[in-house]
């Protein structure tokens, strides 16, 4: 029988996959102190499979880019350590992981900021509160905007993570650019107010975002980085109001860096008789970018499989059904029904309930 498209191989650069199907980077809380723990070795090996790409939770670069308790980091000696059995877990089973690299920027409260310090950002502007459904609820912190001459350090920052998520053992890394955080918080033209050359015209504010890949690809290659955008999104009172403008930009000027994937979040699904409606608004990135384009949000195994013959993307993620489903590759190979999620454990701290706790299909091995 001939493998659904989902299922079959894929040369990302240097890198073999045996399918498709990508794990997406999904803040889990567990990592108590900002330092991952033991039980995530179990949570993502559960996930892995043979020719598998994963992506780790999103891990903070410094000490000020925590938004959230309990969110890992990978900026110090403790947290390089903590994070070597987890990958070497996933690398016995045969998958390749990248180390997703994030700043939450004016996303966090004081009291996850240094010396009780204000959050940085491009602008001094505060998150509003968010809907409980975005997420736990915080009360964020009034931002400090950073003066030109700060910004180089945060740059480094994210190389140095870069550096450290190399010596743990990662096989490249993913730049977290979407979803409101600092990148983000620089790409849009509601957030970002700034007058020197980050803010203002479009180049300006792709700078930041740009200076970032450019330092990360110059410390680990080009060819180990990749960059997750979310040029429709809203989250965390964060938009822009050219979409499709700043989506083609930045895919043509990552272009430039020689970077291996480009990860894009979909617009929000519109419902159709009773599916979500995939609204394909990616295609013009999807065209102009020259390496593996990978989509995210709203997919099942028949849009994805859909995307992949069609040609509109090389990869799927998926968060969600990944989460509940930790074969969701077997599952989506047999066509077999899926565990359903619990989004009330999302986001606790219990290191096996909502964690590791998913059921597996009945094996005959």
């Amino acid at each position: 029988m001939e493998p659904i498209p989902l299922m079959t191989p894929y040369k990302m650069g240097n890198f073999d996959l045996s399918h498709r199907i990508v794990l997406a980077p999904m803040t889990r809380q567990r990592s108590y102190g900002f330092v991952p723990q033991p039980q995530a070795i179990l949570y993502y090996s559960q996930r892995a499979s043979k020719g598998g790409f994963m992506i780790s939770e999103a891990s903070g670069v410094s000490d000020t880019a925590h938004g959230y308790q309990d969110s890992p980091g990978i900026w110090n000696r403790e947290q390089i350590e903590a994070w070597k059995p987890i990958v070497d877990a996933v690398h016995q089973k045969g998958a390749l992981f990248f180390c997703q690299l994030w700043h939450t920027g004016r996303v966090s409260p004081y009291e996850l900021q240094p010396n009780g310090q204000a959050p940085i950002s491009c602008t001094d502007k505060k998150v509003p509160i968010q809907p409980e459904e975005a997420g736990p609820v915080v009360d964020f912190a009034p931002p400090h905007s950073l003066r030109t001459d700060e910004i180089p350090q945060v740059v480094n920052d994210f190389r140095l993570a870069a550096r450290n998520a190399m010596e743990a053992g990662y096989d490249g890394i993913e730049i977290h650019g979407a979803h409101g955080y600092l990148v983000d918080q620089f790409l849009k033209d509601s957030t970002n107010d700034r007058t020197d050359q980050y803010g203002g015209s479009l180049e300006n504010r792709c700078r930041f975002a740009l200076e970032v890949t450019k330092a990360i690809s110059d410390e680990i290659g080009p060819d180990r980085v990749g960059f997750r955008i979310s040029p429709f999104s809203d989250y965390l009172d964060c938009f822009d109001s050219d979409p499709e403008t700043l989506g083609l930009y930045m895919v043509q000027e990552l272009n430039k860096l020689n970077i291996l994937y480009c990860h894009a979040v979909e617009p929000r699904m519109g419902v159709v008789e009773g599916r979500n409606h995939i609204p394909h608004q990616l295609l013009p990135m999807r065209k102009a970018f020259n390496g593996t384009f990978i989509v995210v949000g709203g997919y099942d195994r028949e849009e994805g499989n859909m995307a992949i013959k069609d040609g509109n993307a090389d990869l799927i993620t998926y968060g969600r059904p990944f989460l509940a489903n930790p074969d969701l590759p077997k599952r989506f190979e047999l066509n077999a029904p899926l565990n359903k999620y619990d989004r009330s454990t999302f986001y606790t701290s219990d290191p096996v309930v909502g964690y590791t706790d998913y059921p597996f299909l009945e094996r005959s091995d």
